[in-house]
């Protein structure tokens, strides 16, 4: 069975009693109707030889032995190759806390996307639950059924603690998208901004605007990959272990960034800053930007107002990025969670370490290779290479840390 982009309804039914349908004046609820996912069956149901061969009795054989030898599932299933895409509705795109229904099409677009982009079949799954406990338990015991599980749209701190159990319990890979996702794509984007300036990322100090589930990812990969230092901030300024109102994230947080001992705001923590990475909204005063090192890469990333708009950061920086696809050098997470994906099911990857989702960045990086430029420094997410390339990478990755089964 896949996942299809389809629109399996066709009726043109009023959505409230006596009311105009919202489709007829608003493309996206004509996009919408009826959801954007259906599902088909891979093998033909034509007459009663394969009815019986798909269903009874020849489907009792294949179970037989699945019971006998766990592990042939993955060959006879669909479950090594579809994934888990669960939220339960609490931090959905900029809307924040709208719950598990209205989250669905996000959820099924994310799945649209698995496919499109990764040739992954996934499955949206809103969770009608908040409880750490209960979503650890319910998605536990959903898992026999998927050969992965893609955290979406959970808010933090909860989601830290969820991926970390579920990692702890499961044995296939499980990965919070709005964390390491956006991680690996802004990497990948540092990267090649060194590179067009002539510079190692180790020479790099970078400031991070958001303490958040992104902004804690984004820390921990570009500490792993070498930057030079990160300081991370919240609404309070610079987290540092000096502060007594951190909690336990941020504390460790604290624990393996700002070697430089930056105390004070966000605008005090850029000066002289050669990266700002912006996952948190709000705007950032032009001053402060214009206090950064020459040559410095800014990488706004709220959407769908960055906190600093390109106009602005052209004045100062040598590379601007941002979350928006109208602007040039779209920091992406399409561009990083589909390949993940392929390349760990690819191996039947028990899990994603840090050094898959580094060999991603590095990947995705290389696909700009020659044509690197200011306006150039991440790809396309409809650029044909960048899928075939993250899988590969991960998948040799996996090997090369032993966590692949094939």
């Amino acid at each position: 069975m896949a996942a299809e982009i389809v629109n399996p309804r066709s009726d043109n039914g009023t959505d409230q009693e006596g009311a105009e349908p919202l489709d007829s004046f608003d493309p996206a609820f004509a996009l919408h109707r009826g959801g954007k996912m259906a599902v088909r069956a891979t093998v033909p149901v034509r007459d009663k030889d394969d009815l019986s061969l798909a269903y009874t009795p020849g489907v009792a054989r294949v179970c037989t032995a699945i019971a006998e030898q766990p592990d042939l599932v993955n060959d006879y299933t669909w479950k090594s190759s579809v994934v888990a895409v669960v939220t339960d509705g609490t931090a959905v795109l900029g809307l924040g806390d709208i719950g598990p229904e209205a989250s669905l099409p996000v959820m099924e677009g994310k799945a649209i996307l698995f496919k499109q982009f990764g040739g992954v079949d996934a499955v949206p799954i809103a969770l009608a639950c908040t409880d750490v406990d209960e979503i650890v338990e319910t998605v536990v015991r959903l898992a026999p059924s998927f050969g992965g599980v893609n955290l979406e749209d959970i808010s933090a701190p909860r989601c830290f603690e969820i991926e970390r159990r579920l990692q702890e319990r499961l044995d296939i890979p499980v990965f919070h998208d709005d964390q390491h996702g956006t991680a690996v794509v802004t990497l990948a984007a540092l990267r090649n901004a060194a590179r067009l300036s002539g510079r190692e990322i180790g020479q790099l100090r970078a400031v991070i605007s958001g303490a958040g589930a992104a902004g804690v990812a984004i820390a921990r990969m570009l500490i792993e990959a070498g930057v030079g230092d990160v300081a991370v901030t919240d609404r309070k300024g610079v987290v540092e272990a000096g502060r007594s109102d951190l909690t336990d994230v941020k504390r460790e947080v604290a624990s393996f960034t700002n070697k430089a001992g930056l105390t004070g705001s966000l605008a005090d923590a850029l000066a002289g800053a050669d990266v700002f990475i912006g996952v948190s909204g709000g705007t950032v005063p032009e001053e402060a930007v214009a206090s950064m090192a020459k040559g410095a890469f800014v990488f706004a990333m709220a959407n769908p107002d960055p906190e600093v708009h390109p106009e602005v950061a052209h004045r100062y920086a040598a590379v601007v990025a941002t979350g928006r696809s109208d602007f040039p050098n779209q920091i992406n997470n399409v561009l990083a969670f589909p390949g993940i994906f392929a390349g760990a099911l690819q191996v039947r990857a028990s899990r994603i370490t840090e050094g898959m989702k580094i060999a991603a960045a590095e990947a995705l990086a290389a696909v700009v290779g020659d044509d690197l430029s200011a306006d150039y420094v991440i790809p396309s997410p409809f650029d044909e290479r960048v899928a075939p390339a993250v899988t590969a990478a991960v998948a040799a990755a996996a090997r090369a840390e032993g966590v692949a089964r094939r």
